[in-house]
């Protein structure tokens, strides 16, 4: 089986919460999903050699096998931020009072309150394999994989470290993503990723195409446990570091 392997170096923290989580959930994971990193591919195709390309690519780009290498530590920073909301029309004395309060500071239809927030920050290079179930690669991936420039939320910034390497194996600190790990050993660190279904079409991902996706149809979930153990914890932050 050949394997893509693009390395990238962290330019800043990463954030990305849980798909079924809700809108205001703070809680970030600590890697980026199968799903957000096809998207990725998928956004980089179309703006390197047009729509009908990435529409020609998007089987190959969902039925990828993505495998990941985290850094040796991960730290997840847990912080509160001053955010907007938008406010929700209503009646009552503390609905009107939110709504004069926003408009008398120019905010309105925002009002601003607090949020809780998860951010990683890795402690060196992310590593991301990739591969066709077949166990090829196809052409255009290699030429794809570098001009990627952030994984999950906006703002999370990632930068490739040189060429995308090919190879028949994968070390041992790779964590294959698309697939349900079977090993759940207790010193793991389980997380819930989502991933393109098999039922998933080029609509679905174009957000121009009013076509809904379901969560558990078209983007499924994939259980996965990391080899990292919680080392340190307190009320600013969570360090984890890779089982030997």
């Amino acid at each position: 089986m050949t394997w893509t392997i693009a390395t990238y170096e962290p330019v800043s923290l990463f954030s990305l919460r849980p798909a079924n989580s809700t809108t205001s959930g703070g809680k970030t994971l600590i890697a980026p999903t199968p799903f957000c990193i096809k998207m990725a591919l998928l956004s980089a195709s179309i703006q390197m050699a047009g729509v009908s390309e990435g529409q020609r690519r998007f089987p190959q780009i969902r039925d990828l096998r993505i495998a990941l290498a985290l850094p040796e530590q991960v730290v997840v920073v847990k912080s509160f931020a001053k955010i907007r909301r938008p406010i929700r029309l209503g009646s009552g004395d503390a609905r009107e009072a939110e709504i004069a309060e926003a408009l008398e500071v120019g905010h309105y239809p925002f009002a601003p309150t607090i949020a809780y927030r998860e951010f990683v920050q890795f402690g060196g290079a992310l590593q991301i394999a990739c591969t066709l179930p077949q166990g090829e690669v196809p052409g255009w991936l290699s030429e794809t994989l570098p001009t990627i420039n952030y994984l999950g939320k906006r703002g999370s910034f990632v930068q490739i470290a040189g060429w995308p390497l090919v190879t028949e194996t994968l070390e041992d600190t790779f964590t294959e993503v698309t697939r349900d790990s079977t090993d759940f050993r207790s010193d793991g660190t389980l997380q819930m990723l989502d991933d393109c279904g098999s039922m998933m079409t080029f609509e679905h991902a174009d957000i121009y195409n009013p076509k809904r996706m379901t969560f558990g149809k078209e983007r499924v979930p994939r259980h996965v446990v990391f080899p990292y153990r919680l080392k340190q914890s307190s009320r600013g932050y969570s360090l984890y570091e890779r089982v030997p």
